[in-house]
């Protein structure tokens, strides 16, 4: 499919294996890749893609995503924003959770590579992310007090998970930038690295993720996304029955011949 604003490669995990990581590009550089309705889009429909794509048996086994340029995401396109009625407002911001959802239910990993700005719905972007790897010159920040409202893409609500309330609320009500360090400091990015090993080490982690059991990993990030907001006894009876499930895979069992044999596994996602 072409896309307008941004760009889609699947690349090959090795020769030896039909797996492919999905790298999605959001592609407006001149504006810093803001987030237009087109761009929450293009981006709705490739994460639509993948879900399908994984549930007909297909080997996508995880999501890339980054900027083009030296921003990941300056925020969202205020220039359209400025004069949308409470309404029109409503409407954006629910397409913006949505995408987020839909990141967040996926049943592969999603790595945010933060190549620079990450701000607004920006930052709520790479929230939504499984795990965000920042530049060294990587920018965070949730500024839209200064324009007078509120993050609109979960970025309250996925912030205040992933850094806890006193570091969220003061983000959130100062709107202040933090540098890469900071953000690696206050648990908001998982890694920092020099820029020109950024993609290269995003893409490492979910080759890694991609050798072991597919199902296992939906799984596993299912129960963690989920469990997150339960009480712990619900949390575990979740865990159990997931574990079980995985008892009725064919994955289960070479995963475990394997092992006993010796011998590396070959999953095939059933």
């Amino acid at each position: 499919m072409a896309y307008a604003t941004i760009k889609v490669e699947d690349r090959a995990v090795s020769s030896a294996s039909p797996a492919v990581i999905r790298v999605v590009t959001i592609d407006r550089p001149k504006v810093l890749n803001a987030l237009s309705e087109e761009v929450v889009g293009e981006l709705t429909a490739v994460v639509e893609d993948t879900a399908r794509a994984f549930g007909a048996g297909a080997s996508v086994r995880g999501l890339l995503l980054t900027g083009e340029g030296k921003a990941f995401v300056a925020g969202a396109d205020i220039a359209a924003m400025a004069d949308m009625t409470p309404e029109q407002a409503l409407a954006f911001s629910g397409k913006g959770h949505a995408l987020g959802e839909m990141l967040e239910a996926l049943p592969v990993p999603t790595v945010a590579a933060v190549n620079g700005f990450a701000l607004g719905g920006g930052c709520e972007l790479a929230l939504a992310c499984d795990f965000i790897y920042a530049s060294e010159k990587a920018k965070f920040g949730q500024p839209e007090v200064k324009l007078a409202v509120i993050p609109g893409f979960g970025g309250t609500q996925r912030l205040l998970r992933r850094v806890g309330l006193a570091r969220a609320l003061e983000l959130c009500m100062t709107g202040d930038m933090i540098d890469a360090a900071e953000a690696h400091r206050i648990g908001l990015a998982n890694r920092v690295l020099p820029p020109e090993q950024l993609l290269d080490e995003a893409m490492a982690t979910l080759v890694r993720i991609a050798a072991q059991g597919p199902l296992a990993v939906a799984k596993a990030k299912e129960v963690l996304h989920r469990g997150a907001s339960m009480p712990l006894t619900h949390a575990n009876d979740l865990e159990q029955e997931a574990f079980a499930s995985l008892f009725a895979s064919a994955d289960q069992t070479e995963g475990m011949h394997a092992f006993l044999a010796k011998r590396a596994a070959n999953f095939t996602g059933r």
